[in-house]
């Protein structure tokens, strides 16, 4: 028998700080990817950035859980922290010169998209030479749910399944997608 070959490439994409820092598109995120829908990669540095904005806004979540989520998010993607891309950083030019670790992270992890909330941050120019694109996270996940419907709803369904304290109902974790930017991500989950 031969070896089943999915109809569409998986993709490598580096998932940036801001779609890491709201619990609910991370969940999505990651429970998206854990079928192997695409594979997600960060930094070290990215983890530090969305555990350290979420600490100075929100003081009453406790850090030690922040880092429990992270360790966890390393034992389910092992492989998925890009490292020893710090020597392209100096080299790459964008708006931003603090955003310059992400793409080096991105190109050093060949990935092919930049998942970030921050397009502005990552024009199609700086990027198209390295076979790159940024997508806002409701672009990207909203592309999913349209290759693998199956999949995306299973990755809905386990993120349900898996908040228990408090435990939320479909409606309610849909509507916290939503309120994350997931708009017509959502109006596909709900259709």
């Amino acid at each position: 028998m031969g070896i089943l070959m999915s109809r569409f490439p998986v993709i490598t994409a580096l998932l940036d700080a801001n779609v890491l820092y709201p619990a609910p598109l991370r969940d999505y995120l990651l429970h998206l990817a854990s079928p192997g829908v695409y594979e997600p990669i960060w930094t070290a540095a990215i983890q530090d950035e969305w555990i350290r904005n979420l600490v100075k806004a929100r003081p009453d979540i406790n850090s030690a859980n922040l880092e429990a989520t992270r360790r966890s998010m390393e034992k389910a993607f092992p492989g998925s922290n890009v490292v020893g891309y710090e020597f392209l950083i100096e080299r790459l030019l964008l708006p931003d010169p603090d955003d310059r670790h992400v793409l080096a992270a991105a190109i050093k992890g060949e990935a092919q998209v930049i998942v970030t909330a921050n397009l502005k941050d990552f024009p199609s120019t700086a990027l198209k030479p390295y076979a790159l694109r940024a997508e806002h996270p409701d672009v990207f996940i909203s592309r999913h749910i349209d290759r693998d419907r199956q999949k995306a709803l299973k990755a809905l369904e386990n993120q349900v399944k898996a908040l228990k304290n408090p435990p939320l109902s479909r409606g309610k974790v849909l509507e916290n997608l939503e309120n994350t930017g997931l708009v017509k991500s959502v109006a596909k989950l709900k259709s």
